[in-house]
């Protein structure tokens, strides 16, 4: 699995080699173009198809690659059969489209063992915001998997998140029966859902919600995708969709989702409002949600991701009394979330992605 490759650092005054794979020869030059404008990474080939790809990776070691999937002679899918289980294998960025197919078909390389993707940018108009597109995209994407001479893994990471105001921390509440379990993940995550949701019950009590980064279309897809791996409910989650016992709602890409009770139901809401933490949907807003809606009835986890987004809502959720759970560095394929939660003493535990499923059903009795 790519979570088992752990973050790399990089030697004092070495860069970061990147291996640029796209069958258009317009794309590789304005990828090798962005990237050779940051001093940290270095663009050390190029390749116009799968099959020169796995050459080049043998001949030149490179750290990470950017793969399309589409290619003739031999694609991007293939490229990763390949790669998958070798020893020291590179990172892989994948470049998708948003459409149907590009989404199914992101969805697929990520469980052959991509470490993330980026959409390419359609119809962006002008060379200069083509550039910034990628920039913004793509740069955050090769670096989240190293660790850059003089930097820190936890730099970025406040000690400790400002306390919510008006709400003073209580401990765990032992005696709320919990009502709800809010999960948030980024990079990494579809394939941390896919392993996680087999394993609970098929009568499993609580409502599911998640937040995954993730745009439009892709959404949809991974909630299809992790359907077939559970017997529980899951779909992508419409404006006032009730939250239910056994049901999985995964927020739908570009929306916020809150809860809110009306009547004697709790339905989920969705929104436009601005991003949060440059994501939307955002976990932030999800577990602030739930935290109102809940109390201290919430068991709250934050898997694999880059950044830190949900962990000013852990805070409010642990203001509140609920049971905050973050995956372990070893078995994240990025350690930012998560790590920012457990570096502002946040988690009640910081576990592997295997026990996250038999933590949650211990908290509820079902141990």
């Amino acid at each position: 699995m790519n979570a088992t490759i752990s973050r790399k650092a990089i030697p004092p005054g070495a860069r970061i080699r990147v291996l640029v794979v796209d069958d258009s020869v317009v794309i590789r030059r304005l990828v090798a173009h962005a990237l050779s404008e940051d001093p940290a990474l270095e663009v050390v080939g190029a390749a116009s198809n799968g099959a020169i790809a796995l050459e080049r990776i043998a001949q030149l070691n490179p750290d990470v690659i950017t793969l399309d999937i589409e290619m003739p002679e031999m694609d991007g899918l293939t490229v990763l059969r390949r790669i998958r289980n070798q020893a020291g294998r590179p990172r892989v960025v994948m470049f998708s489209t948003l459409t149907d197919r590009g989404a199914a078909l992101t969805l697929e390389s990520l469980a052959l063992g991509a470490d993330d993707y980026v959409t390419k940018a359609a119809n962006v108009g002008s060379l200069d915001r083509s550039m910034a597109s990628l920039r913004t995209q793509l740069l955050p994407k090769i670096k989240q998997f190293f660790l850059l001479t003089g930097a820190s893994p936890v730099a970025a990471w406040p000690a400790a998140p400002p306390k919510p105001p008006g709400m003073a921390p209580v401990p765990f509440c032992r005696e709320c029966r919990p009502r709800v379990l809010a999960i948030g993940v980024s990079t990494g995550g579809p394939t941390a859902l896919g392993a996680i949701m087999p394993q609970f019950p098929e009568d499993f009590p609580l409502p599911i919600l998640i937040v995954q980064h993730m745009p439009p279309l892709f959404t949809r897809f991974l909630a299809e995708r992790l359907q077939s791996a559970t017997k529980l409910r899951v779909a992508e989650a419409a404006d006032g969709a009730k939250v239910a016992p056994g049901t999985v709602l995964i927020a739908p890409g570009d929306y916020h989702m809150r809860v809110r009770n009306q009547g004697a139901e709790t339905v989920v809401r969705m929104d436009q409002s601005p991003p949060e933490n440059s994501c939307r949907p955002s976990v932030d807003v999800l577990f602030r949600s739930v935290g109102e809606v809940y109390g201290g009835a919430v068991i709250s986890a934050v898997l694999t991701g880059m950044g830190q987004d949900g962990m000013r809502g852990a805070a409010v959720l642990k203001a509140g009394g609920a049971y905050v759970i973050a995956q372990d560095e070893a078995t994240s394929v990025v350690w930012g979330m998560p790590g920012a939660v457990a570096a502002a003493g946040l988690a009640n535990c910081v576990i592997p992605l295997d026990a996250v499923v038999p933590e949650v059903l211990r908290q509820i009795g079902r141990g």
